[in-house]
């Protein structure tokens, strides 16, 4: 039987993943425990605290270890709140890579989390998982969290660093709140709506996942996107398309700068990032949502 360690499994990308254990789960081909913060309520959770060290015996006979905990980045990055998103990745990976490169049987892959804000704004160029780092508070956090998963790489366990797009789900994530203000018309593109937004549907992202588990030869960054990236005037104008309404109130940058302030704004919502998923692609991943609007209209 094979083992999983996972952490943020209760998050959004952490619940599609483990609906998709389930067969093998019940199958008894597949054990799957959960890292967790608070006391473990059975056997299939471990408690832990990313600010304290982690014992290596607790992460040891693991197959695959799957690290996607993190605190959302949405909200006004106060000073506290940009030590929470540091600390939750940064720290959280670090702590657990030290414990995995110390136990005394390792996992065959790690698999972690990133993100395309690695990239920041690069306009109009083609992104690939070889481009450069971006400037700015979240490119800076990705280039931390990701230096501190190769504590694990050193230690000689295959490293994977999942660059993530806008993750597309019925469940959440970031076509929630634009729902309800689309659904009444009121949706429009972001600022100049010039910007590339890179998105990925979330059976693709699961999907995705799982080919990095499966595929030795992957390692190090990997880029977590549909292949088709799209404008933000051309993404909000196919989600109003979808919902049969109109998309033509813009919303203002200023108006987002108010409510999130500046540097949030311009790195979550103004960025242009036209991220390809190469390595995916290359590695022989099918997706089954490659185009936007069918992504969509499937979700919706």
């Amino acid at each position: 039987m094979q083992r999983i360690l996972i952490t943020g499994a209760s998050g959004l990308i952490g619940s599609a993943l483990l609906a998709s254990f389930d067969i093998q789960v019940r199958q008894r081909q597949l054990e799957i425990i959960r890292l967790v913060r608070g006391d473990a309520k059975d056997a299939t959770q471990i408690s832990w605290d990313f600010r304290q060290t982690l014992s290596p015996d607790a992460v040891s006979n693991f197959d695959t270890v799957i690290h996607l905990a993190g605190e959302g980045v949405a909200g006004r990055w106060t000073e506290e709140k940009k030590k929470s998103i540091r600390d939750s990745r940064v720290l959280s990976t670090r702590k657990l890579a030290e414990a995995l490169a110390k136990s005394h049987a390792k996992p065959r892959a790690f698999i972690c989390a990133s993100a395309i804000g690695y990239y920041g704004d690069h306009g109009d160029e083609i992104i690939r998982e070889e481009s450069a780092a971006g400037t700015g508070f979240l490119p800076e956090v990705c280039r931390e969290w990701e230096a501190a998963s190769q504590i694990a790489a050193n230690a000689g366990i295959r490293t994977v660093n999942l660059r993530t797009g806008l993750v597309l789900s019925e469940k959440g994530g970031a076509l929630k709140p634009m729902l309800t203000p689309f659904k009444l018309g009121l949706g429009g593109r972001i600022g100049s709506g010039r910007q590339w937004w890179s998105w990925i549907h979330m059976g693709d992202m699961v999907g995705g996942i799982h080919h990095a588990i499966n595929t030795q030869s992957l390692s190090g960054a990997l880029n977590m996107t549909a292949p088709n990236p799209v404008r933000n005037a051309e993404f909000t104008k196919k989600f109003a398309k979808v919902l049969s309404r109109p998309a033509i109130l813009p919303l203002p940058a200023f108006a987002l700068r108010m409510i999130f302030g500046k540097m949030a704004t311009e790195e979550m919502f103004l960025a242009s990032e036209r991220v390809i998923p190469e390595k995916l692609l290359a590695n022989g991943y099918n997706f089954r949502f490659p185009d936007l609007e069918p992504a969509l209209e499937n979700l919706l």
